[in-house]
């Protein structure tokens, strides 16, 4: 693959000079306080810590670690950590002392960055013993030196640092949907060209625009925030990166950013309809706006009531989100499209156009992505953001790519002739039944997810006598459920709605009961990903002993 005749430093530099008194960053920091970085300031702290970080005499590439929420100083340790020499490793903000300690161990890391964190005492324990920590300034209380103080008293790194293109930009942990997290190595070569690309596709969306807003609240130890939300914007460099303070005031947050660009997950674009039918029943919202005028003003409060009215570009990635849900935002007038990549392509993959989309497709190969489908339907790509390797495994390397360099996704997929893909599942998530037929769970998940009783659900049933559904409800008919009449509707509603998924399907590939269960998933207590995937074989474990019971009993509907 080409090497960009520019890296992520060389952009750096030229919009420190030519952008100087432009603001980069926004931090808000409590109420209504927020501190303005621009590109002078921002990088004037990253070259100073930068000195820093070389006077310390780490060896070059060094693995320097940042476990912190997205915050401006994780995006300005990231450049002091390039331009000395250094590899960033980012750590979910979530994760438990047990993958901090394993991380940390894994990488080799040199150095921590601590920063702003909600669980950091129930976290400082996987710090190992000796490993030197710097302070943000939003961090906790700790006794960590301070990355003021250092900035204060330490002069600039001058000049105009470079790296190799082969040089390591960046170690990104995998969340661990399937097991242990993998380290995905990631050049500043494939870094750069993916960021390239992603702003040329905001170009074809946007057209060229003086300035651009984003949120960034998405985890930034991710991809896909990693990528078009903090690499892109370096390399475009009139955009405007806006953080969220905490989950509480993020509507406000969400406000004062008033995003021209805003990306989410499903999870998210789930519950932000959610949102709205607490307010509004779906039934009647559906009537207003089927009515021309005044459909057209509903609309508009709709999204201004979501803080979106100034999006232009609205994107949903990281897992698939159902074809219904992406087809009602549009009905407001919300331009969402949805695309593909992976932490292994940094991101850069699939993604809709204007004249090549489909609700329940992810849209076409970027510039540059080459793709095919093996015999088994698995999708292969080769992308201009593709990783390096597994840092430590090259057993994983030799099973990832194929002889001709393309990497195995493990997703299993279709391909329209107009190039249009849609991914049907994961290889390794599909099952076999008792009767020894083969189940992929995706496309039924999907569907029980575009219903708006389901806020998540999980389809499994390997060695079982049918599929069965796991189902986490929404949250706001949570609270209702004590009630014996509300919870018979909500019972009556899944029955049926296990009849419509059921509608078309083989007899053996069938569900044969909805269970919902009692304890939601999230991210505390480990059922969730930091980026708010389902970890699958944790939940089926969770459940294994209760399932026969479940059988037993015969029901099409069964709370657990």
């Amino acid at each position: 693959m080409s090497v960009p005749a520019k890296l992520m430093l060389d952009y750096v530099f030229d919009h420190e000079s030519a952008r100087a008194g432009e603001v980069l960053l926004t931090q808000p920091t409590g109420g209504d306080r927020v501190v303005d970085y621009t590109w002078r300031q921002a990088v004037d702290q990253a070259r100073r810590m930068a000195a820093h970080l070389q006077g310390r005499g780490f060896a070059p590439g060094a693995r320097i670690a940042i476990l912190s929420k997205n915050c401006a100083h994780f995006v300005i340790a990231e450049l002091a950590i390039w331009m000395a020499g250094g590899t960033t490793v980012a750590i979910f903000p979530t994760e438990t002392a047990q993958t901090v300690r394993y991380v940390l161990e894994h990488s080799e890391a040199s150095l921590l960055f601590v920063g702003k964190l909600d669980i950091w005492p129930q976290q400082a324990g996987g710090v190992p013993a000796g490993l030197p920590c710097i302070a943000f300034p939003l961090a906790p209380a700790t006794d960590f030196e301070t990355w003021d103080s250092i900035v204060s008293r330490t002069d600039p790194l001058p000049g105009r640092p470079q790296r190799a293109p082969d040089d390591l930009a960046m170690l990104i942990y995998t969340s661990g949907s399937t097991g242990t997290p993998k380290g995905v190595m990631l050049s500043f070569a494939a870094v750069t060209a993916a960021s390239e690309g992603i702003v040329q596709n905001l170009k074809n969306h946007m057209g060229e625009v003086r300035s651009s807003r984003v949120l960034s609240y998405l985890p930034l130890a991710h991809s896909y925030e990693r990528a078009w939300v903090e690499a892109a914007s370096l390399v475009q460099g009139s955009t405007r990166i806006f953080f969220a303070e905490s989950l509480d005031t993020f509507l406000n947050d969400l406000r004062r950013a008033r995003p021209t660009i805003f990306a989410s997950v499903p999870r998210l674009w789930l519950k932000f309809q959610q949102g709205v039918f607490a307010k509004m029943p779906p039934a009647k919202l559906e009537r207003m706006l089927r009515i021309p005028v005044v459909g057209r003003v509903i609309a508009r409060k709709v999204r201004k009531g979501l803080g979106l009215d100034h999006v232009r570009l609205a994107g949903s990635g990281s897992a698939p989100i159902p074809a219904e849900l992406i087809a009602w935002y549009r009905r407001l007038g919300l331009n969402l499209i949805e695309g593909y990549g992976m932490t292994e392509d940094f991101a850069y993959s699939h993604t809709s156009s204007d004249t090549q989309n489909a609700p329940g497709y992810v849209g076409v190969p970027l510039p540059g992505v080459q793709v095919r489908l093996d015999a088994s339907g698995e999708v292969l790509i080769k992308s201009p953001g593709q990783l390096s390797g597994y840092y430590k495994r090259p057993d994983l390397d030799a099973e990832s790519f194929t002889e001709d360099g393309f990497f195995r996704t493990g997703d299993l997929g279709e391909r329209r002739p107009d190039g249009l893909l849609k991914i049907t599942g994961r290889v390794k998530e599909i099952f076999k039944t008792a009767k020894g037929e083969y189940i992929a769970p995706a496309p039924m998940e999907n569907r029980l997810n575009a219903h708006p009783l389901v806020e998540l659900s999980l389809v499994s049933g390997v060695g079982r006598p049918s599929a069965y559904a796991l189902v986490v409800l929404a949250e706001d008919l949570r609270p209702g459920l004590a009630h014996p009449a509300a919870r018979a509707r909500a019972q009556d509603a899944l029955a049926r709605l296990r009849e419509e998924v059921n509608q078309g399907l083989a007899e053996h590939q069938k569900l044969g009961m909805i269970v919902v269960v009692s304890e939601p998933w999230s991210i505390e207590n480990g059922c969730l990903t930091p980026t708010m995937k389902i970890r699958r074989h944790r939940i089926e474990e969770a459940v294994a002993a209760r399932a026969d019971g479940w059988y037993q009993t015969g029901a099409s509907v069964q709370w657990a």
